[in-house]
């Protein structure tokens, strides 16, 4: 079997994450290769599947990136699916999400050439301090946090002449927890969490990436937390147990935790704290393409 891992031709060298992973596949006897996705010479239909994973540089071409699932999808097993590239690309499925009941980080959804009054929204909501970022976007690009006072919203009103042109985004309450209690990230395989880490950023900080010098750690969540997470995979799904999902959750004030982003198209699985993890995955995925070329034999 040969299996397509896909990935950008921008992926930093310190990234090293999957290699438990390939590693997985190669004792499996599968053959791997690991295409750029917007790689023109590539035939994705040489590949028994496509597993979607460090395609990282989607977010400002996702239309793009949209339109190559649809064509490998066309041509061979894309995991997960290409519906849900679509879907789960632009963070509107958090409404999706909350209209069945997973608990999500209340949000304001701002418009592209919209021009909407923030203080009048902070005030309403009374927020005293708040959260922007992209519908469409990564690594925390394009995000600021900004307190209800004149020269907060000031700074918001500036942030979004910038993008609302171009952009539609999301302005949200700030969870202070971010910065001490960090963010958490359940992995799921085959509809089955495998393990759960807490990413804490730098003091001060709120962004909770590699890329800004935060750490990650594996944790044990409680049983209540593991089952909200578990709720939002299965609605994420629609009926369809998908290959791989990352919930990502912050701390509420209340002290639950709400999702701020379900992860299913290319996350860091973070293998590097639980490498078995990398084993059910390169298993599960060979018995998904097994499954599929069976049901359409």
């Amino acid at each position: 079997m040969k299996i397509a891992l896909a990935t950008c031709t921008t992926l930093p060298d310190w990234e090293v994450d999957d290699r438990p992973l390939e590693a997985a596949f190669r004792a499996a006897g599968v053959e791997i290769a690991t295409p750029a996705w917007d790689d023109a010479t590539i035939d994705w239909s040489i590949f028994d599947a496509c597993l979607i994973r460090t395609t990282w540089d989607y977010s400002q071409r996702r239309d793009e990136f949209v339109g190559w699932a649809d064509r490998v999808s066309e041509r061979t097993i894309l995991l997960n699916p290409a519906r849900i590239v679509r879907w789960n690309t632009n963070k509107r499925y958090l409404r999706d999400l909350e209209s069945q009941g997973v608990p999500t980080i209340p949000t304001v959804w701002l418009e592209k050439g919209s021009h909407p009054d923030v203080g009048q929204i902070l005030a309403e909501r009374q927020w005293q301090r708040a959260f922007l970022k992209p519908v469409v976007g990564a690594s925390s690009s394009g995000t600021m946090r900004f307190d209800a006072g004149a020269e907060g919203i000031q700074r918001a009103r500036a942030h979004l002449a910038e993008l609302l042109p171009t952009h539609e985004m999301m302005l949200q309450p700030y969870y202070a927890s971010v910065e001490k209690e960090g963010e958490y990230s359940v992995i799921f395989i085959d509809g089955q969490s495998t393990h759960a880490v807490r990413k804490v950023p730098v003091a001060g900080d709120y962004r909770v990436q590699d890329d800004y010098g935060a750490h990650d750690e594996p944790i044990q969540l409680s049983e209540r937390d593991l089952r909200v997470a578990a709720e939002a995979v299965v609605r994420a799904g629609a009926g369809e147990r998908l290959l791989y999902a990352r919930a990502d959750f912050l701390r509420a004030p209340d002290g639950t935790l709400r999702m701020n982003e379900l992860e299913v198209v290319e996350p860091s699985l973070f293998f590097r704290h639980r490498p078995e993890a990398a084993e059910t995955l390169a298993h599960a995925t060979l018995d998904r393409v097994k499954s599929l070329r069976e049901s359409t034999a």
